[in-house]
């Protein structure tokens, strides 16, 4: 290489480099910006429509809305940090198996649970038929789970384990010493729990909670087939059933905003939670054991309820249905349909990755405050509902389909998968780029600047350094982004081609038709891909320790 060319290779690596990396967060942050859009094309029409949703219906799905995350909220706080305080603060038989069996929810996608519980607690649903023919009682013996209260139950049974990480973390990182000396002094343990542990606990507990708040905004699953009238659901209706798309958008900027102040709350929760935790370090906060006493069993009895009804139950009545009930569909279409999910679900991943890899490598070897800046702004994708993204995607489409230079990008868009690949990327780059992100935490500067000292920059010691030390993470993204893939719902129901459905799309079709026992098969995949995180999270809380 010529003297001359050395120093323009920074600068043509610098100019690359972030070129691609606009490009990219453009892409990503596209649909997210154009639903603003709708505001902007009402006209006499929709203004009339408006007024008429306001005056009947929108009441209505604020009212659900708020209803829902006020009891999901409630209670994933308070079985969230119950757990958490019983595996951090208790000793017991069977503690060590119980800390990782609570993450077993977390396998069990939403929309799978609510499939199971609603055959089996139904009015003709073995349970109520075996207990009228036991006692002889006529009529429903307790009111139908399709029901505002049977999604709050369904949504904590799932989403209580990220109250439950969040403030265990706490409890085991920041309050240890606190009540060590709480100890010394004769504070009981209710009074030290209740004065020490849970107040330090209060920014894991709200994190946990905002998080799984917006969970449960983004749901579509639950909501459509319990029949209750969401922000969610009212989103679709009006695209698919008033073929309103510009009300659709205005809709869905609504629950984008609450879904970023809901994202802001979770990022000053969890900046308290840094605080505090440069504060303290880690011990064992359990005190004596309680091996041989009848009160140990019970801790674990009551530790194993969160487990038993939101992964063993659930998982039982599947598997049973599935053993039990006669299959129209063909292991053929099964198989296709699990092709369909895998397929879109590497390729995805692998996009993910790629592109986390190249922010990642950009922020470390070059980083300015616009890459910083529009790494955040591609990391938001992960708290866009995907009804959100859905229309998004669809908005512009739809307002310039009459546009003949637009129309081949329509097709392109609808009658493939590059929608749907898309709007995936827009949901769970984010994924990939914490697990790398992660992973660049634990590479020190030192090994950046030995390796230049040596003659190797720019990409040859990302090639060489980074590479080589991130392929662990890389491998944990891969994986993580795969089974948030095969789960997703929302977006892969409206945006997926045509003879195109995925094991989530077959799932809830089939339960929406009644054919549960069919839909069993496609549940109970889903829940064996959904483990792949949980055994990842287990991994790394034994790694940690």
């Amino acid at each position: 290489m010529s003297p001359a060319s050395t120093p323009v290779q920074p600068s043509l690596l610098r100019t690359s480099s972030t070129a691609a990396l606009v490009l990219v967060a453009v892409l990503l942050a596209w649909p997210s910006l154009s639903i603003w859009g709708a505001w902007l094309g009402v006209d006499a029409q929709h203004t009339q429509l408006i007024a008429h949703m306001v005056q009947t219906v929108l009441p209505d799905y604020a009212w659900a809305s708020l209803l829902l995350c006020l009891g999901v909220g409630v209670l994933v706080a308070l079985l969230g940090s119950a757990t958490a305080a019983l595996v951090c603060l208790f000793n017991f038989p069977g503690k060590r198996w119980l800390e990782w069996a609570l993450l077993l929810p977390m396998a069990m996608p939403a929309y799978v649970v609510a499939y199971a519980y609603t055959d089996f607690l139904q009015f003709s649903g073995p349970l109520q038929t075996a207990l009228r023919q036991a006692t002889g009682w006529q009529g429903a013996l307790w009111p139908d789970v399709r029901s505002l209260w049977g999604a709050v139950l369904v949504f904590t049974l799932t989403l209580y384990p990220y109250v439950y990480l969040l403030v265990k973390t706490a409890l085991r990182e920041q309050a240890s010493r606190l009540m060590e000396a709480a100890r010394l002094l004769g504070a009981s343990k209710t009074r030290r729990i209740m004065t020490i542990a849970l107040p330090m606990a209060r920014p894991a507990i709200a994190a946990g909670v905002a998080l799984a708040l917006m969970e449960t905004l983004a749901d579509f699953g639950v909501s459509s087939y319990f029949g209750i009238q969401s922000f969610t659901a009212g989103i679709y209706k009006a695209w698919l059933s008033m073929d309103a798309p510009l009300v659709a958008g205005q809709l869905a900027s609504v629950l984008l905003v609450v879904v970023l102040v809901l994202l802001q709350v979770e990022k000053h929760a969890q900046s308290k939670q840094r605080f505090y935790s440069n504060r303290s370090s880690a011990s064992n906060l359990s005190g004596p054991p309680l091996t041989k006493t009848s009160k140990g069993w019970v801790l674990l009895a009551l530790g194993c309820i969160p487990v038993l009804l939101g992964f063993v139950l659930p998982s039982a009545i599947l598997l049973w249905r599935w053993l039990s009930d006669p299959q129209v569909a063909s292991w053929q279409q099964y198989l296709q349909w699990g092709w369909n999910s895998l397929r879109l679900a590497g390729i995805t991943a692998l996009l993910a990755v790629a592109l986390a890899l190249l922010i990642g490598a950009r922020n470390r070897l070059l980083p300015t405050p616009l890459t910083r800046l529009l790494a955040r702004l591609i990391q938001l994708g992960y708290a866009i509902p995907g009804a959100v993204v859905v229309v998004g995607i669809l908005l512009p489409l739809s307002l310039t389909h009459a546009i003949s230079a637009m129309q081949p990008l329509t097709a392109l868009l609808t009658t493939t998968g590059v929608a749907l690949v898309w709007a995936y990327l827009v949901r769970f780059t984010a994924v990939a780029m914490q697990s790398v992100d992660s992973a660049y935490t634990r590479i020190p500067l030192s090994l950046d600047e030995a390796s230049r000292t040596l003659g190797v920059q720019g990409w040859a010691l990302w090639r060489g350094v980074h590479l080589p030390l991130l392929r662990t993470n890389v491998v944990a993204a891969v994986l993580l982004v795969f089974v948030d893939v095969m789960k997703e719902l929302p977006a892969t129901l409206v945006l997926r081609p045509f003879n195109s459905d995925t094991l989530a799309v077959v799932a809830y079709q089939l339960a929406r038709d009644e054919r549960l026992g069919e839909a069993a098969i496609p549940s109970l995949a889903l829940v064996a891909f959904g483990l792949i995180p949980v055994l990842l999270l287990n991994r790394q809380h034994r790694h940690d320790k």
